[in-house]
């Protein structure tokens, strides 16, 4: 099942993104995809707050991986230029391990993602009005985004 919710507001952002992390468990993956400016990192420093975390959190672009220390740690990786890579960059030891994963861009990863994790697509559609669709990837995902949106 896909779930889809139009937000209004850079506050309803945040609601939306605090009410997900706190179901967010260590080993959580969430993918964010959508074009520049669509919110993928407002929505990321919306739910960094919302598992605790009290540092400034901003695009990782030029270095790729960020991490904070929360109620759960948080990776948080724009893939962006690795979009012509070959490198095994340890993912594995990233998304199984105890830390919440999220990656923009990660289309440009596809094959090296987890089979199971939560893909949120983030369409802009003006000024503050973004639509959000989510997209549950196995059993774990597909029960927190029930409980998210009943």
């Amino acid at each position: 099942m896909i779930y889809e919710q139009i937000i209004n507001s850079e506050q309803e952002t945040e609601k939306l993104a605090y009410q997900l992390a706190d179901k967010l468990e260590p080993s959580d993956v969430l993918t964010l995809e959508g074009d520049l400016g669509a919110g993928k990192t407002t929505f990321t420093k919306s739910v960094a707050k919302g598992l605790g975390i009290t540092r400034t959190v901003n695009s990782p672009t030029f270095t790729i991986l960020k991490q904070y220390e929360g109620r759960v740690p948080l990776n948080h990786l724009d893939v962006y230029r690795l979009a012509d890579s070959d490198e095994d960059l340890g993912w594995d030891e990233l998304f199984y391990g105890d830390a919440v994963s999220i990656i923009e861009w990660a289309h440009l990863i596809k094959e090296d993602l987890p089979p199971e994790r939560l893909a949120i697509q983030i369409q802009r559609l003006e000024d503050d009005k973004r639509k959000f669709t989510f997209t549950p990837l196995g059993k774990r995902y597909e029960r927190l985004c029930e409980e998210l949106f009943e």
